[in-house]
C-alpha cells in the first residue's frame, strides 16, 4: 500500500519561506501524478500544485503562482513544495497526495493516497 509521510511544516512570519517534503513508499512512484493540497479550518480542501509523472509539467493555483515551486525526485520517491514569500492567507494544513489515473496536467482534488498533513502558519 502506498504511504506518504510529510515534513517541513511550521510557523513563519509573512514574507518567510518553508519547504515541505513528502516521502512516498512503494516501487511505482513514477506512475503517480503528485499534488499538494491545503485546507484551512472550516474551508474546503484546495488544490495548490501538481506535478506530472516525469516532472515535466507543473501546475499551480493562481494564488501561489510565482511563489511556490513543486518538484519531484523519482529516484528518491519524494515530492517537495518550496514556498516563498508566504502570506497569512497561505495558512492551512498542507497535504501531499498521489493519484494513479489522472492526466499529467491535473488540477483536481481527487487523489488515491494522502499524507497525514502538516500545518503551515503564516503570521502578519
Amino acid at each position: 500500500q502506498v504511504q506518504l509521510v510529510e515534513s517541513g511544516g511550521g510557523s513563519v512570519q509573512a514574507g518567510g519561506s518553508l519547504r515541505l517534503s513528502c516521502a512516498v513508499s512503494g516501487r511505482t512512484f513514477s506512475s503517480y501524478v503528485m499534488g499538494w493540497l491545503r485546507q484551512a479550518p472550516g474551508k474546503e480542501r484546495e488544490f495548490v500544485a501538481s506535478i506530472s509523472r516525469a516532472g515535466t509539467i507543473k501546475v499551480y493555483t493562481d494564488a501561489v503562482k510565482g511563489r511556490f515551486t513543486i518538484s519531484r525526485d523519482n529516484a528518491k520517491n519524494t515530492v517537495d513544495l518550496q514556498m516563498n514569500t508566504l502570506k497569512p492567507e497561505d495558512t492551512a494544513v498542507y497535504d501531499c497526495a498521489a493519484v494513479r489515473s489522472a492526466p499529467n496536467y491535473y488540477t483536481g482534488v481527487e487523489y488515491d493516497y494522502w499524507g497525514q498533513g502538516t500545518q503551515v502558519t503564516v503570521s502578519s
